[in-house]
């Protein structure tokens, strides 16, 4: 406040409104939301979604307070259950939310966590030196968002319970028997009226608990689904070693010891495993305090400032590389790379509740000294290693130059024809990529049919001839001698992952996979999956990649027709429709008239489309190293799997 300027302290009425017409903004339209009602008003803002991928934060946020308990050095067992009513319990054996009665609140302990916002025992060092969940909003917005949760405490050789619905306490808190057990149960069933999926799905819980059960060696984590009697367990005593030996299960690697080494700075606790392959692409994974930062921040950085300057120095010292014609950059180094990076810090600053990206900046200079000291001093005892992780950096840095060059020679070429867009490219009228979608079709069959049946003004098509090349077993630069891969490149206009990409140049902000419901629709569909993952990614975590869900079936009777998506959909149809109905399987695009095509496929107002997202960093990496890459074995497995689940398996 300016030095002339006095402040007036003095209290004074608020000045009386006169009546407001309708739709005016004053003092009556100021809601004040208590409790926990802002958390049902606005669900996505705490857990990101109200679809299956808020359903599943449900179970995380209750099971990260668990593995806090863990790291405090208080327990070793947690049980996960979806139970048959589809409700989760989620067991510890940790201390126990204390129920004593709060010395500000004048209600129980457990009272005061189940149901305010930011209240719990990680604000300050006391009860919790690390933890991953420091807003204290998990459990109390889990307790929100659910019909009903209940949670039994086996404290002090007794068992506490209390029972809530949608938030709010419908019990006191009650002691309902003996125990010689210590921890805490919690059971909650997911509101319907606030999720739009409430079926919780085996395989992504189990994703994520084996993710922290390699991060927290000597954990016990067991899953279990009592609606099919499906149960996992999970105990890695190698913790990220082991870790980085499942991301490399299928794959080659280059040096069979795995580089592991732990060490603490600052307070910074960090743990790093890292094995190279023989493959082309990188597989990092960081965490902070078990959380999965997806978009990385100031630890992974750190990380990979550590490892170039260790390897180029090393390498320069021992006169390792001698061709200076060729400048190593820090994608060369990280070529073939599979690494884990955990660290543990007291006071994380992450980017929002989500925590996908850690802020700390004091911890990218800490974690490139502990990285290059560590890993200076592994190579000193293994030159065997060094010596073949430098190799490959610099087949790695020789392919970047060759790929470089046929970029520049492709921008050379479409300036000589005086044209930079492909030839069977039917592109739409609209120029702002913000409206404008290109639909990527296999062969001029279905090509044809989407070109007529598309609406021009916002509706491009692309189709391509056969099958664009397997980006898992290539590198770059064979990648970007690719006829049909050039031809989606350019189309797109964004070019690739690296140096020349720029997100800003794509011309269309739904890029739509459109291919045949047949074995070689979904072959195509996953080498474009598999090319968008990892050269294109950005689109994917922006949200611009979609796959178009065609009808499998038409089903006819008199004048009536109804296109179906599923089997379900044509079980309710052929009851609907009786015994004289026709049935028609689409197996190709093609096969439709373009008004067909426009109707079901294509039209905005009717049509459905799965937007492409990665609910897991290390699953995503796994699946497409398993489906594309060059082991057999490991995909037989995944078929033999999977085979019961294959319905209108078209060969």
């Amino acid at each position: 406040m300016p030095d002339d300027v006095t402040e007036d302290k003095t209290t004074q009425p608020a000045p009386a409104e006169p009546p407001a017409p309708n739709g005016t903004y004053d003092a009556d339209a100021i809601k004040v939301l208590k409790g926990l009602e802002a958390v049902r008003l606005r669900p996505a803002m705490y857990i990101g979604s109200t679809n299956y991928r808020g359903l599943h934060h449900l179970v995380y946020e209750v099971v990260d307070n668990s593995v806090d308990e863990c790291l405090a050095g208080f327990c070793q067992n947690i049980s996960v259950t979806i139970e048959k009513d589809n409700s989760i319990t989620v067991v510890d054996d940790g201390r126990g939310i204390p129920v004593g009665e709060h010395p500000t609140e004048h209600k129980s302990a457990l009272e005061v966590v189940m149901t305010m916002l930011h209240a719990g025992g990680k604000f300050d060092d006391a009860s919790y030196k690390i933890s991953g969940g420091l807003h204290g909003v998990g459990v109390s917005v889990v307790n929100a968002l659910s019909a009903w949760l209940q949670v039994d405490v086996h404290l002090n050789g007794r068992i506490y319970r209390q029972r809530y619905e949608r938030g709010k306490a419908v019990t006191e808190v009650e002691i309902v028997g003996k125990t010689r057990k210590h921890g805490t149960i919690t059971s909650f069933l997911p509101d319907p009226e606030i999720f739009t999926e409430t079926e919780f799905q085996f395989d992504i819980l189990s994703t994520r608990l084996r993710e922290l059960a390699y991060l927290n060696a000597g954990l016990t984590i067991t899953l279990s689904d009592k609606r099919t009697g499906e149960e996992e367990q999970y105990r890695f005593t190698g913790g990220l070693v082991e870790f980085v030996r499942h991301i490399n299960e299928n794959k080659d690697a280059l040096h069979q010891k795995v580089i592991a080494f732990s060490a603490q700075s600052n307070g910074l606790v960090c743990d790093v495993a890292l094995q190279y392959n023989e493959g082309y692409v990188e597989s990092i994974f960081s965490y902070a305090n078990n959380i999965s930062t997806v978009e990385g921040g100031t630890h992974l950085s750190g990380f990979k400032a550590g490892l170039t300057r260790a390897i180029l120095e090393y390498a320069r010292k021992n006169d390792i590389i001698k061709n200076d014609k060729i400048a190593l950059t820090g994608d060369d180094v990280r070529e073939g790379l599979a690494a884990v990076i955990s660290i543990k810090l007291p006071k994380p600053q992450f980017e929002g509740q989500t925590k996908t990206k850690l802020g700390n900046g004091e911890v990218k200079g800490i974690m490139e000294s502990i990285v290059y000291e560590q890993l200076t001093i592994f190579f000193e005892e293994n030159p065997a290693v060094i010596r073949q992780i430098t190799d490959k950096i610099l087949q790695a840095a020789r392919a970047r130059e060759a790929a470089r060059k046929a970029r520049e020679l492709t921008r050379r070429k479409s300036a000589l024809e005086n044209t930079n867009l492909p030839g069977k490219l039917a592109d739409c009228t609209e120029s702002d990529p913000t409206k404008s979608e290109i639909f990527i079709v296999e062969g001029d069959s279905a090509g044809g049919s989407a070109k007529q049946g598309r609406d021009r003004m916002f509706q491009a098509v692309l189709p391509l001839r056969g099958k664009i090349l397997n980006v898992e077993r290539t590198r770059l630069d064979k990648i970007l001698h690719n006829e049909q891969v050039g031809i989606l490149i350019t189309a797109l206009g964004c070019s690739v992952e690296g140096a020349d990409f720029n997100i800003e140049s794509l011309r269309y902000h739904r890029v739509i996979i459109m291919t045949d419901a047949d074995v070689d629709g979904a072959h195509i569909r996953t080498l474009l999956l598999t090319f968008f993952y990892r050269y294109m990614r950005s689109l994917i975590d922006e949200g611009y990649i979609y796959i178009a869900q065609p009808p499998l079936y038409k089903v006819k009777s008199g004048s009536k027709e109804l296109y179906c998506y599923s089997d379900p959909e044509l079980e309710k149809a052929l009851k609907q429709f009786g015994s004289k109905a026709d049935v028609q399987r689409y197996k190709g695009l093609g096969e439709m008239n373009p008004d067909q095509l426009w109707q079901t496929t294509m039209d905005p107002i009717k049509r459905i489309l799965l937007k492409v997202n990665v609910e897991s960093e290390s699953a995503a990496d796994a699946i497409m190293t398993t489906l594309m890459g060059d082991k057999v074995e490991p995909r037989r497995l995944f078929i033999q799997r999977h085979a019961l689940e294959v319905k209108n398996l078209d060969v």
